[in-house]
């Protein structure tokens, strides 16, 4: 794994730290594990999964579907890495 180059510089973790790790529980098959890991994932494989099928597919209401997905993305991030740096 990558080492996170602002946990190693400034002491603390970024708001990716813990993606590639989920990812690598992912393709073992640790679902929950890869939540608790970095639970902005599934937000995240959602959202890029509808921007490829949106690439190939004309879909109705895609832009509202991708910005709906975006700020669901970009907030269960922040609010996770807001509640990690509490602890």
């Amino acid at each position: 794994m990558l080492p996170c180059v602002n946990k190693k510089y400034f002491g603390y973790e970024c708001m990716g730290c813990g993606i590639q790790r989920s990812v690598a529980l992912l393709l073992r098959g640790e679902f929950i594990d890869a939540f608790y890991m970095y639970p902005g994932i599934y937000p995240l494989i959602a959202l890029l999964g509808f921007l490829i099928v949106n690439h190939f597919f004309t879909i109705r209401y895609a832009n509202k579907t991708i910005i709906i997905l975006a700020i669901l993305t970009i907030s269960t991030i922040i609010i996770s890495y807001l509640i990690k740096i509490m602890h």
